[in-house]
């Protein structure tokens, strides 16, 4: 009966269209730049497409939904979830494991999900579109993350001295770590885990940083 009641939820014109923009940001893409990479026209899911020159509705077609989805590397489940109103009822985020996410391509130069290898977890929190999540693995973080601790991290949220951080050097290097302090020269950290001394490293040297927001602790 629940399956069946959702299966007879009308969508709206508007649900549906903040679905796609949903499902571009989740692709570190804009809605044009989504379109572009499923093959078609650049300006398919663009605003000025939505509504015609008399004031009607225009849908997007199924094609084109299923074409975006395939680009987005992105199931129908997770596409109806993005159809849900932004107040994080049915909220889903990328998930990689730490080990993982060290390796070339998991993310772009913004810090965004990138390439294959992310599944997806639901979250009671994810204010930030762009938020993933990332699955400690080991006991290096121990005491403040233990083995299968989910951490999210936040690159839209800013960023203030005591701050988890999760972060990324320009060589590759990633690390979860406090910020002691950051300036337009310096970045400076104090790895969590116990077991590493201090560090400072010039800001050019840091690729990104994003705020651990929650953990699932």
């Amino acid at each position: 009966m629940v399956k069946q009641a959702k299966a007879q939820r009308m969508l709206t014109h508007d649900q549906i269209w903040a679905a796609l923009d949903r499902l571009a940001a989740r692709a570190g893409l804009s809605p044009s730049g989504l379109a572009k990479r499923a093959g078609l026209d650049p300006t398919t899911f663009n605003k000025s497409k939505r509504v015609t020159t008399d004031g009607r509705e225009r849908w997007p077609s199924t094609e084109s939904i299923a074409k975006a989805l395939a680009a987005a590397e992105t199931s129908i489940e997770i596409f109806a979830r993005l159809t849900d109103d932004a107040s994080g009822d049915g909220r889903t985020v990328p998930l990689l494991g730490f080990a993982q996410a060290g390796l070339g391509g998991a993310f772009d130069e913004r810090g965004s999900p990138s390439g294959k290898g992310w599944s997806e977890i639901a979250l009671p929190t994810a204010e930030d579109i762009g938020a993933f999540a990332l699955e400690i693995s080991g006991d290096a973080l121990m005491p403040a993350y233990r083995d299968g601790d989910v951490i999210l991290a936040s690159p839209g949220t800013a960023i203030r001295k005591g701050d988890r951080v999760v972060v990324k050097t320009k060589t590759g290097e990633m690390m979860v770590a406090m910020l002691k302090r950051r300036t337009a020269k310096v970045v400076e950290l104090v790895p969590l885990g116990g077991t590493q001394t201090e560090r400072t490293m010039a800001a050019s040297d840091v690729s990104w940083i994003a705020r651990i927001v929650w953990a699932s602790q």
